[in-house]
Order: structure tokens, then C-alpha cells, then sequence
């Protein structure tokens, strides 16, 4: 490796830059477009029966995004390492503040998500057979194992599986919006009044609350950040993948909202489990709805590879700094994948399985915590940009400092409104975090009193 690569990196990392930037892209658009788009729509239409608010929820969460990819670029070009948060938080303010944010990171979001995402595939596929909830439950944790073991054998064959998914799911989702108007089975009318009453049709903490989902369906536009000493040129790669891969992912959002609502009322999006399936029905019939259904099922798929390739580089990179179980910096020397962080991973996911009791309550947990790492995130910049100034930045954030500020601003409501409609998820978040504290005192007492051992 050469002295000039380990100048950007912590001079432990044995990973290897093979990420190009068709790799980083798609690995957000697979992160990004999986259940979400087809499992959230009902309560999104549920908190906001108004054609206009809907679509608005998911330009705002689409805009809360963007303003917080801008932070994020800045800050990955700024330090390409593996552990996005987590380095960024102990670079700004104190490797105590940079650990919890990477343990609710890692333990919270990451893997909360990917078995989030193994159960609700296992449960999708155990309809079809009749299983039982047990054999739906281990069919989730197999399901985590072969996903582990893909990302283990390279991180190219991880990526390659994220492009192929990538590819279908713009292809596809393209496909069926641009043929849906065509449908002589949707009407315009489920889209009346589109401005007219949408004032008066839910109250602000409906719209918080609604933003909940919007929120959960747009978690991995940030995927890249966490693979940023793995990125081919990150000064310049991290943050165009960051808003090619969100621009992508916020159109095709749209467009598939624009389309469930040409197919569905708000009433009957509301209650339909799977608006993907329920739109395809109406628009092309059982056959287009059981085309659907197996889209999403490989939509879930893709979304739980990428989140399992990058959930592991936080654990890795506070493993690196001794902050963490010192067998998860193990890298394997044949493939340089961090097979210690991966193994972690497929075993919180596969804990977390077994108490999973339904999507949304799982949701709401997941995102109450990206909130907090979001914002804590974004404070580093400011924070960096105070203490650091002399630090090369190949991209600056656009409109700092307002925009930053503004998106902190949003998602202080966000949270304040998923702790009064949420309450016990959002309180399980912060007892997570706050389960961190304990552990890192144990890390870095460990740590320290290795450093200052005889002979260490």
C-alpha cells in the first residue's frame, strides 16, 4: 500500500480502494429503494389523506435528504475512512461522542434495518408456502447468513450483486411508471384536490409522523460515507455518488407515488399493505400484481445486501481504534473484507429477529435513531469547520452554514414528533445509545491499559 493512500485512511485499514463510482452509486440506490416504497405508503396515507400531501411528505423527506448528503459529502471527502459517523463525530468532538453515535449506528440502524428487512422478506416468501412463524424466522436468519457470506467472499462480488439489483430496480420501476398512464384503469380523480384543503387535512404532527416512513424509505443515501476508504477517488467519488444515487432514488419515488395515487384513493392507499401490488392490480391486473410482488421481493433482497455490506465498516473502524471487541478488526487477507465486523453483524441482525414483533414499531425504532445520527453528524461539520479549518476539503457544503442548520432544524421536529407518537420505540433508541456509555469506558480502559503495558 502506498505511503500516500495511508495518508487518508487510519494507518490500520487493510481494505482496498476497488469501489468505482457506478459501484457507489448504485450502492445507494440499492441502500435506498427496497420495502420502503412498497410496504410505507398505506401509513404515509393513513397520517395525510390528501393526494398533495402525500407527494409533498416525499419531496420534503427527498429535500431533507439532499441537505443532509450535502453535510455528508463534505465531511466523506473530507475524511475517506471506513466508519462514516463514527469518524466524523471523533475527529469533531471526543472519540466518547464519535463511539455512540458508531453504537447506535451499528447496533440501531444498520442492524436493525437488515433484520428488518430478512423478516419482512422471510414473511413475504413464507406466505406463499404457508410456513409457520418459526420456520419464517429462521428462513430470516439463513437468509442474513448467505447475505454475510456473499459480503465475505469480496467486497466485488457484494457490489456486483448491488449493481445488478440497482439496474432492475430503475429499469423496472421506470417500466411500470411510464406504462401506468396508459392503464385505461386509473383515474386523475384520485388525485383532486391536489392543493385545494391541504392545510386542513392533517394536523403538523400528522406530517411529522408521517415522515417517520418517509424517512425509513430514503435510510441509505448515505451508504457510500461508510465505504469511503474502499472508494476509488473519494475526494471527488463520495460525493457525486451521493447525489447521483439520491437524485435517482427521490424521481423514482415520485413517480411511484404520482402512479399509486393514479391507481388508489388516499382512503384505499391507506389500506393497502403493499401499494406496489395493490396499484399493479388495478392498473394491469393479478398478473401485474404478481409481478410486482416478486419485484419487491428482489427489491428487498438488493436493500439487504447493501445494507450488509456497509453496516460492518462502523464496527471495523472502532475495532481499529480499540473501542470495540478486538476481533472485528480482522480483516481476511485473501479477499480484504472485514470478515470479524461482518460475523458481528449476521449475529446482532440475528438476535434482533427474534424480537422483532411487527414492521412499524421496527421502523419507528430505526428511524428515531437516524435522526439522532443525522443531527449529531451535521453538528461535526459546523464543529470542523471551527476546529479544523486548515483540513483539505475537495467539496464544500452548499449553503453552509444555512442549509445545514435548517436540516438539523427539521429533524429536531422529526424527532420531538416520532418521541409523542412513538414514544416507547424512539425511548428503545435512546436506551440503546445510552447502553453504549458503559461500554466504551470498558474499551478504553482496555485500550489505555494495553498502551501503557511494558513491552505493548
Amino acid at each position: 500500500m502506498a505511503k500516500s493512500d495511508l495518508l487518508d485512511r487510519h494507518p490500520g485499514d487493510r481494505l482496498r480502494r476497488s469501489l468505482s463510482l457506478q459501484d457507489a452509486v448504485f450502492l445507494v440506490v440499492a441502500g435506498v429503494v427496497g420495502s420502503g416504497i412498497f410496504l410505507t405508503p398505506a401509513a404515509i396515507a393513513t397520517h395525510l389523506p390528501h393526494p398533495g400531501l402525500i407527494l409533498l411528505v416525499w419531496v420534503v423527506g427527498g429535500l431533507l435528504s439532499l441537505a443532509g448528503a450535502f453535510a455528508n459529502a463534505e465531511l466523506g471527502a473530507m475524511y475517506p475512512h471506513a466508519g462514516g459517523d463514527y469518524v466524523y463525530l471523533r475527529e469533531a468532538f471526543h472519540p466518547v461522542a464519535g463511539f455512540l453515535v458508531g453504537w447506535l449506528s451499528f447496533f440501531a440502524i444498520f442492524a436493525g434495518t437488515v433484520a428488518t428487512l430478512a423478516v419482512g422478506f422471510a414473511f413475504s416468501v413464507g406466505a406463499l408456502f404457508d410456513w409457520s412463524t418459526k420456520v419464517v424466522l429462521l428462513f430470516a436468519v439463513l437468509i442474513i447468513a448467505a447475505c454475510s457470506l456473499l459480503n465475505w467472499a469480496g467486497v466485488r462480488w457484494g457490489a456486483l450483486a448491488n449493481n445488478i439489483t440497482g439496474w432492475i430496480k430503475v429499469a423496472a420501476l421506470l417500466g411500470f411508471g411510464l406504462l401506468a398512464p396508459f392503464s385505461a384503469s386509473g383515474s386523475l380523480e384520485n388525485l383532486q384536490p391536489l392543493f385545494r384543503g391541504a392545510l386542513d387535512a392533517a394536523p403538523p404532527l400528522a406530517f411529522l409522523l408521517a415522515l417517520s416512513p418517509v424517512l425509513f424509505s430514503y435510510l441509505g443515501w448515505n451508504s457510500v460515507v461508510y465505504v469511503a476508504s474502499e472508494v476509488r477517488d473519494p475526494g471527488r467519488n463520495v460525493p457525486r455518488a451521493l447525489f447521483i444515487g439520491l437524485a435517482i432514488c427521490t424521481g423514482l419515488y415520485l413517480l411511484l407515488n404520482a402512479v399509486y395515487l393514479l391507481a388508489l384513493s388516499p382512503v384505499e392507499l391507506a389500506q393497502s399493505a403493499n401499494a406496489g401490488e395493490a396499484a399493479a392490480k388495478v392498473l394491469f391486473g393479478e398478473r401485474g400484481g404478481k409481478l410486482l410482488t416478486g419485484f419487491v421481493l428482489v427489491s428487498i433482497l438488493g436493500t439487504l445486501n447493501a445494507t450488509v455490506l456497509v453496516g460492518p465498516r462502523i464496527a471495523y473502524a472502532m475495532s481499529l481504534d480499540g473501542l470495540f471487541l478486538p476481533g472485528v478488526r480482522r480483516v481476511n487477507p485473501a479477499r480484504a473484507t472485514p470478515s470479524g465486523a461482518i460475523l458481528a453483524q449476521a449475529l446482532v441482525a440475528s438476535a434482533l429477529v427474534l424480537l422483532l414483533q411487527t414492521f412499524p414499531s421496527a421502523l419507528d425504532y430505526t428511524t428515531f435513531s437516524i435522526v439522532l445520527a443525522t443531527i449529531a453528524d451535521t453538528l461535526a461539520l459546523y464543529w470542523l469547520r471551527r476546529k479544523r479549518p486548515e483540513l483539505p476539503r475537495p467539496y464544500r457544503a452548499l449553503g453552509y452554514p444555512l442549509v445545514p442548520a435548517l436540516y438539523i432544524a427539521a429533524n429536531l421536529l422529526i424527532g420531538g414528533g416520532l418521541l409523542l407518537g412513538a414514544t416507547r420505540e424512539s425511548l428503545v433508541s435512546l436506551a440503546v445509545l445510552a447502553a453504549g456509555l458503559p461500554f466504551y469506558l470498558l474499551f478504553a480502559h482496555t485500550r489505555n491499559k494495553a498502551i501503557l503495558k511494558p513491552g505493548a
